[in-house]
């Protein structure tokens, strides 16, 4: 067992590196952070003497190299656009991210998941059919347009007036810009302390996740229904046990194992993909701060991003492959 983490940790390191190798061989196509940072006025001297100290007349290795002694050290360096160090910026950005990604991942794995079971077991009803066929819409709709259609009807909202009667009820009023109303804990800023806070992650976490949750519900309805069809489920059957202990101490305990690996990626997606979400409810977090970062050339942000985003899928990753044990004592043996 100890192999098997040291072997992975390994693997994860080294996926680090390439991801950044990587990064940075894309920032030079990017642009040129001088032009954003100089006026017209500058001259061949300031572009020399900016160039040195920011360190980009350095080799390109040499410039990763650098990155990544200081990335160690904790230190991600200095905002091209803000002028203050990097992982200050991010530090004040995380928490609207992690609180928007852990929201939308706990609606995607709760209605996945129990959705996914629902119409695995009556797959022949009405409702079970009706929940498959809404479903493509969060499988076919892009993200920033499934955004935008909740804002037109939950935010700036359409009238609609019961029939047989004069009254005419609005389905508006969600905030549908920002966070809200957020309280400082020092370490931390959250908007779960106010109702506006609340209200506004609303819209935003059904548009992250909603596509998370159709891919969750349609897996575990596909696992399900192959895990039933399976021998040990039918002797089961032969020995009286009742479908509830069918259900859920057989049959969905073994439908886990590739519902973990999907699950443990579109976790780690919801935070990388966050960004069309954010620039769409410009909601404060590290993926709209990305966004500015590559209209600015803002180099150092733009890698401190990317290497947060991938420290994040390595762990996951790491997380699921551990998991894999505990669930499946077979790999305990082998």
């Amino acid at each position: 067992m100890l192999s098997f983490i040291l072997r992975r940790i390994f693997q994860s390191v080294l996926v680090l590196l390439v991801v950044g190798l990587v990064a940075f061989a894309m920032f030079r196509f990017v642009g040129d952070p001088i032009d954003t940072m100089l006026g017209q006025e500058r001259t061949l001297e300031d572009i020399d003497r900016l160039r040195e100290q920011l360190g980009l007349n350095k080799p390109f290795f040499l410039q990763y190299w650098d990155f990544l002694v200081r990335a160690v050290q904790g230190d991600l360096g200095i905002s091209y656009r803000q002028g203050r160090p990097v992982a200050e910026i991010i530090a004040e950005r995380l928490p609207a991210t992690l609180e928007l990604a852990l929201v939308s991942g706990a609606l995607a794995l709760a209605f996945g998941i129990g959705l996914g079971i629902f119409t695995a077991i009556r797959r022949e009803g009405v409702t079970a059919n009706f929940i498959m066929t809404v479903s493509l819409i969060g499988v076919s709709l892009p993200t920033f347009l499934i955004g935008v259609l909740l804002i037109y009807g939950f935010g700036v909202g359409v009238d609609i007036r019961i029939p047989f009667t004069d009254t005419v009820i609005n389905t508006g009023g969600m905030p549908t810009f920002g966070r809200g109303d957020t309280v400082d804990l020092g370490w931390w800023t959250t908007g779960f302390a106010s109702w506006d806070g609340v209200q506004s992650i609303i819209l935003p976490a059904i548009t992250l996740g909603l596509y998370q949750m159709t891919l969750i519900m349609r897996l575990v309805r596909a696992e399900m229904l192959e895990v039933l069809r399976a021998d040990y489920i039918r002797f089961a059957r032969a020995r009286g046990l009742g479908d509830r202990a069918i259900n859920y101490r057989h049959a969905l305990k073994n439908t886990m194992v590739p519902v973990i690996t999907v699950t443990g990626l579109q976790l780690g997606s919801i935070i990388a993909f966050a960004i069309i979400t954010e620039t769409v409810f410009q909601w404060p977090g590290v993926g709209l701060l990305f966004i500015n970062a590559i209209q600015f050339v803002d180099i150092p942000v733009m890698a401190a991003y990317l290497m947060l985003i991938s420290v994040m899928f390595v762990a996951i990753n790491l997380i699921v492959d551990l998991l894999y044990v505990l669930i499946d004592p077979r790999l305990r043996v082998s």
